[in-house]
Order: C-alpha cells, then sequence, then structure tokens
C-alpha cells in the first residue's frame, strides 16, 4: 500500500483540546511533568538493568525491553501533543499522521506481547522452579523478543496503509490530540465497514490473544502459589509477580475504558481525556511500579547511584 491517496487532503488539523483554552494551559505543564518522569525512570531501568550483575535474569531482559517500548510509545504521541498544546498551529502533515499511527500500532501491538511474554517467565519460574534455567535460555529469550518486535510489523502496515488510502474529503480536522484510527476514520468519505471488519479482526488476534496468554498464565501461577505449603514461600512468590500484574492492570485497563465502550456513549471530549491515561499515565506509573514494589530493582537503583555519586566525588 502507498502512504497516500487521491483525495486533496495533504495536512490534518489535530483539534486536541483547542475549544478549551483553560484545560490546554493546565495540561501542558502536567503533561511535561510526567513525560519527564516517564523517560528518566525508564531510562534508569534501562541503564540499571544493564549494569547491575544482580539484574541479568530473563525478568529484567524483558523489563529493560519494556522499558524501551514505553519510551517509544511516548515519543510518538506527546511530544507533538505538548507542542501543540502551545501553539495555535495544530497541524500534521499527511505522511506524518500515518507514521504516528503506524507507531502508535506498532508499539501497542509491541507492548501486549512483551507482557505475554514477561508472564510466561513468571509462569516457568514459579511453576517450573528446576526447568527454569533451560526454558528460559539466553538464546530463546532473544527469539522471543524478536518475535516481540517482528510481529507488530504487517498489521501496523495494514491498519495504518489501509486507512490512509481511503478517501478524505471536507474536514481535515482530527478531534484528537494524536492521529488515532478511530478519529481518523470519521474524516474519510466511503464506507468503511470493510476497514473495521479488519480492524477488529487485528484487535482480537494482536491485543486479545496476548491478554488471554498472560491470563492463562496467571491463573497457572496462583494456582501454584496457593499449592504452597509455606506462607513465607507464597509470598515471595507472589511479589516476583506482582509489579508485572500491576502494569498489565494498567496497561489493558487504561485501554479497555476508551476502546471497549459502547458507541452510544462516546464523547469525544470525555475520550480525549481517558486517552491521557493509557498515553501519559500509564507509562509514568509503569517505571514507578517496578522501583516501589521489586526490592531488586530498589537495592540495584542504590547501588548504581551510590556507584555514580563516588566516582563524581573522587
Amino acid at each position: 500500500m502507498m502512504w497516500g491517496n487521491q483525495s486533496s487532503v495533504t495536512d490534518f488539523i489535530l483539534a486536541g483540546f483547542s475549544s478549551r483554552p483553560t484545560v490546554e494551559v493546565i495540561l501542558f505543564p502536567l503533561v511535561l511533568v510526567m513525560y519527564i518522569v516517564t523517560v528518566t525512570g525508564n531510562i534508569l531501568i534501562i541503564v540499571v538493568v544493564m549494569i547491575d550483575p544482580a539484574l541479568q535474569s530473563p525478568m529484567y531482559f524483558f523489563l529493560r525491553n519494556l522499558s524501551f517500548i514505553e519510551i517509544c510509545f511516548t515519543l510518538d504521541t506527546i511530544p507533538k501533543m505538548l507542542i501543540n498544546l502551545l501553539l495555535k498551529n495544530k497541524s500534521i502533515s499527511f505522511i506524518s499522521c500515518a507514521i504516528q499511527m503506524f507507531c502508535f500500532f506498532y508499539f501497542g501491538c509491541a507492548e501486549c506481547f512483551i507482557l505475554a511474554a514477561m508472564s510466561y517467565d513468571r509462569y516457568s519460574a514459579i511453576c517450573n522452579p528446576l526447568r527454569y534455567a533451560t526454558v528460559m535460555s539466553r538464546s530463546f529469550c532473544q527469539k522471543l523478543l524478536g518475535g516481540v518486535w517482528v510481529i507488530g510489523i504487517p498489521v501496523s502496515l495494514l491498519q495504518a496503509g489501509w486507512i490512509f488510502n481511503l478517501p478524505f474529503c471536507g474536514s481535515n480536522e482530527v478531534n484528537h490530540f494524536f492521529c488515532d484510527a478511530p478519529a481518523v476514520l470519521k474524516l474519510v468519505c466511503s464506507d468503511t465497514y470493510p476497514y473495521e471488519m479488519q480492524s477488529i479482526a487485528s484487535t482480537l488476534l494482536f491485543l486479545v490473544f496476548p491478554f488471554v496468554l498472560i491470563l492463562i498464565s496467571y491463573v497457572r501461577i496462583i494456582t501454584a502459589i496457593l499449592r504452597m505449603s509455606s506462607a513465607e514461600s507464597r509470598r515471595k512468590a507472589f511479589s516476583t509477580c506482582s509489579s508485572h500484574l500491576i502494569v498489565v492492570t494498567l496497561f489493558y485497563g487504561s485501554g479497555s475504558i476508551v476502546y471497549l465502550r459502547p458507541k452510544s456513549n462516546y464523547s469525544p471530549e470525555i475520550k480525549k481525556m481517558l486517552s491521557l491515561f493509557y498515553t501519559v499515565l500509564t507509562p509514568m506509573l509503569n517505571p514507578i511500579v517496578y522501583t516501589l514494589r521489586n526490592y531488586e530493582v530498589k537495592e540495584a537503583l542504590k547501588r548504581t547511584l551510590g556507584w555514580k555519586i563516588f566516582s563524581q566525588a573522587t
């Protein structure tokens, strides 16, 4: 598919919150601070996991890549949003809008599958501890990660490529703060039913399928934990997967609030505010959750930051 069509639209206007200037004034410093916290927190996790010897396990290998995906996911939407909150000119070129939508699909899909990979890692560690080192070998983890990065490419190209080859006519104002597919689809002046059916099928395959895998993993994990005779063993087992479970809940919970509501209940303004949860708030909370609830990460951060301070002092 080509990134373009025969319509006269050459750019779009991201309306965002322009109808409410007061909201824009309030949102800019809040979103900016949350974005800085998101990027800083995830970079810290990446650096600490890379250099700390105690964090060289499959769980933290996937955590490092999750943090990288979160950085890319927020980089796709938040900088443009911050610029638009400041400027009156809120235009985005046709090709930039297409690229933004592709990246949104791609990194969202990658996050779904890496969360599934992390749940499988926890399942292997708790349900098959004696075979864990063999099952989650370095080569297997690298292959699993390769699948995470590759699997989203075709569906993202299909989703974004298809919609931007449809004819656009009339208004070019996207009633959102980024090029979200449902908002852009409203500007199409042809039958969108085939695209919507394909979109549902892609959602079931690339969003619901990883969630089902996560659900199955945690059913087995919880069953295995409840069978443990020692209360201390149960506590330790649960603590190793609690952070991941919270992140999964935040990611899927915030997304389902927006995309699984009945269409009759949709309000563009409310939907934009709710979209802030999964584009801004959830990526910021993820590194905080892993830092506060994971003892090994907290200790590694102390060691790493202490080493840097000592090095500077000498």
